[in-house]
């Protein structure tokens, strides 16, 4: 039965409200996770926190879909490694040392990387259209992080931010030949959350942890906020109601539209970090983070389409940035 225009319309708006709560929800993790992380917590520590948290509540959702780690192991494999564990930990690191709307800013490269794997890899065409986005992405980058002042930020917090899209771009390109019908979005996220949570306890060894930094409290910006109430939110807003409006707004709307909201994370981030944290941008600088969101959206709607790439995969390739995540 087709669907009515007005249930089609509502449904519409409110995917679209899912998407933006999904994007100011994703935005909000690095403003705060960066006190805890001055406060004297490790930066693998907050990571591994916020993964292991979000994998607790999301396990219920793991156990419904016990079956996928038989059918797609390769996809669960890769979204733990490079799509939470990678992603995480370098953007939690590289906000330990730069600013937070810089570091994401970086981070919204990988549309444009993903473009670079296409071409030159995979020897594929692009469009015009695509290399026009890749030169604005890259340009805005100069800018953003202010080129003519030779690097105007830390090196290494750049390259971690750096490191931070290309774990993006492997993601992208596993998924791309991982996802398939029947594949829940979710569940993916679930079983990805996991993975992500075994292999950060391997490496960030949290039996090591300053625990008593989280019974005490955090500064931001001057204001002394509860530590346990900044993890709180970077798990339960951040991480695990971030995930599942994402997911449903796609559903709802095309994974095109929603990717375009979804660049607004950049923005909500770099606003929040202005007023909570006292990070302020330079005029060039914000002009170079347009460029760079302009880049990434002609990039990503660029993208060659591919016929065997199904919504189920389509959905689980748009959620894998978060910082995204």
């Amino acid at each position: 039965m087709p669907v009515p225009p007005t249930d089609s319309n509502h449904g519409k708006r409110l995917g679209l409200g899912l998407a933006l709560g999904s994007a100011l929800a994703f935005g909000g993790s690095g403003v705060a996770a960066k006190p805890l992380i001055e406060a004297g917590l490790d930066p693998l520590h907050v990571v591994w926190l916020r993964v292991a948290g979000a994998a607790l509540v999301m396990l219920p959702l793991a156990v419904r879909h016990r079956d996928l780690p038989r059918r797609r192991p390769a996809l669960l494999a890769g979204f733990g490694l490079l799509a939470v564990a990678g992603v995480q930990a370098c953007y939690f690191a590289a906000i330990s040392r730069i600013p937070v709307g810089v570091a994401l800013l970086v981070e919204y490269l990988a549309p444009a990387l993903v473009l670079g794997w296409v071409r030159f890899v995979q020897r594929r065409p692009v469009t015009r259209a695509a290399a026009l986005g890749v030169v604005l992405a890259a340009g805005g980058l100069a800018c953003v992080v202010e080129v003519w002042a030779g690097l105007g930020f830390d090196a290494l917090g750049l390259a971690l931010a750096l490191g931070a899209a290309c774990c993006q771009v492997g993601y992208f390109v596993l998924s791309d030949h991982g996802g398939g019908e029947g594949v829940d979005p979710l569940g993916v996220i679930a079983y990805g959350l996991l993975v992500g949570a075994g292999l950060l306890t391997a490496v960030a060894r949290p039996w090591e942890m300053d625990w008593s930094v989280l019974a005490g409290s955090a500064s931001m910006n001057g204001t002394r906020v509860p530590a346990f109430a900044l993890l709180a939110w970077i798990v339960l807003v951040a991480t695990v109601l971030a995930y599942v409006t994402g997911v449903v707004s796609v559903r709802r709307l095309s994974p095109q539209v929603a990717g375009v909201v979804a660049c607004l994370e950049a923005v909500v981030a770099t606003v929040l970090a202005w007023v909570l944290l006292g990070e302020h941008l330079s005029t060039p600088q914000l002009g170079g983070g347009v460029l760079v969101l302009v880049g990434a959206l002609i990039a990503q709607s660029s993208a060659p389409a591919k016929e065997s790439v199904t919504d189920g995969g389509a959905v689980a390739e748009r959620f894998a940035s978060p910082s995204a995540m």
